[in-house]
C-alpha cells in the first residue's frame, strides 16, 4: 500500500491555504483548488498513481515511486520530453521553463524524510485533506473521499 492524500470534499472551503502552503515551500503550487458556485470545492494535483502512467513512458528513467508510493522525479536524469505531461490523465506533470525539466508534486518528499506530513495537508484549517494509507484513513462520510487510488 501507498501513502496518498485524500480530500473530504465536505470539509473543503475554498480557502486555497492549501495553495499558499505548497508555494511557499516549493517556489510554485503544485496543487490548485477550483471552485464551483454551490456545488463543491475540488482539489487537483497528483494522484501518485500505483501504476503510473508518468512513470512507464518516460524514457530516461528520471521517474519512480518513493517509499511511501509517491512519484519522485530525478531532475538531473530528465531530458524534458514532456513524455509525462502527455501521459498523465490528470494533466499535472509540467515542464519548468527555466531549467527545461519536469516538476510535479512530490508529496513534500523532504518534510517526509523528516517524519512531517506533506504542507498543504498541515496548512488546511478544517482538516480536509489526509495524508496516509486509503485503511489508516477514517473519515466522517466515505463517499465524500477522493483517494486517487488510479490504475487499481
Amino acid at each position: 500500500m501507498s501513502k496518498k492524500v485524500f480530500i473530504d470534499y465536505e470539509r473543503c472551503i475554498g480557502c486555497k491555504a492549501c495553495e499558499v502552503a505548497c508555494e511557499r515551500e516549493h517556489g510554485e503550487s503544485m496543487i490548485k483548488v477550483f471552485q464551483f458556485p454551490d456545488l463543491t470545492n475540488v482539489s487537483f494535483n497528483c494522484r501518485h498513481c500505483e501504476n503510473a502512467p508518468c512513470v512507464n513512458v518516460c524514457p530516461v528513467n528520471a521517474l519512480s515511486h518513493d517509499t511511501d508510493g509517491a512519484v519522485v522525479i530525478d531532475p538531473l536524469r530528465c531530458i524534458g520530453c514532456s513524455m509525462c505531461v502527455l501521459a498523465c490523465p490528470f494533466g499535472v506533470p509540467k515542464i519548468n521553463e527555466l531549467n527545461k525539466v519536469m516538476v510535479k508534486c512530490d508529496l513534500c518528499a523532504d518534510r517526509r524524510a523528516e517524519g512531517k506530513l506533506p504542507a498543504c495537508v498541515t496548512s488546511c484549517p478544517t482538516e480536509a485533506l489526509k495524508f496516509g494509507e486509503v485503511d489508516d484513513i477514517s473519515l466522517v462520510k466515505e463517499e465524500t473521499v477522493v483517494s486517487g487510488l488510479v490504475g487499481r
